[in-house]
């Protein structure tokens, strides 16, 4: 995905005027957290979380090698997960861990495959409509959505809060 096909993809999902904290559980190379910083206001800042080493030229995002999984930040204006809550086999508990960094109201953006057949690249998969079962005392909106590069199907851009 291009950057700018990214930001096009979360576009919808970013509001705000105020300066905010994100982070960006489980971003690989980037991509997300980049297209994020570009729709954020100016002066806000992404820590941008991932198992593997990663490097970024911003200097409003800092990097920190880790499992989203072990994670402890706080007072986070919002999180973004792309592509990676289907590595995780125990959502329940990662998101009751996740409320906890919030400075206010819990604030997701998630990207995902809309499946539920796990296979070898998305073992533990969440459809929109599980992501809607999970978050369900939240309000969920499916903001965007496209066809998977790798053939798999659609992927989607949902903005859970509550």
């Amino acid at each position: 995905m291009t950057h700018e096909q990214a930001v096009s993809f979360i576009r919808p999902a970013i509001t705000g005027t105020e300066i905010q904290y994100w982070a960006d559980l489980g971003c690989g190379g980037g991509t997300f957290t980049k297209a994020l910083l570009d729709l954020l206001p100016s002066g806000s800042h992404i820590t941008a979380v991932d198992r593997e080493n990663q490097q970024f030229q911003a200097e409003n995002i800092d990097f920190i090698r880790a499992d989203l999984t072990e994670l402890d930040l706080t007072e986070l204006d919002g999180i973004l997960i792309a592509n990676a809550l289907h590595y995780v086999a125990d959502k329940v508990s990662l998101i009751q861990k996740l409320k906890t960094m919030f400075s206010g109201a819990p604030s997701f953006v998630i990207i995902e495959y809309d499946t539920d057949k796990p296979n070898l690249w998305v073992p533990y998969p969440i459809s929109f409509n599980n992501i809607q079962i999970l978050f369900s005392d939240y309000s969920v909106t499916k903001v965007n959505e496209r066809r998977s590069a790798y053939g798999s199907g659609m992927m989607y851009c949902a903005v859970v809060e509550k």
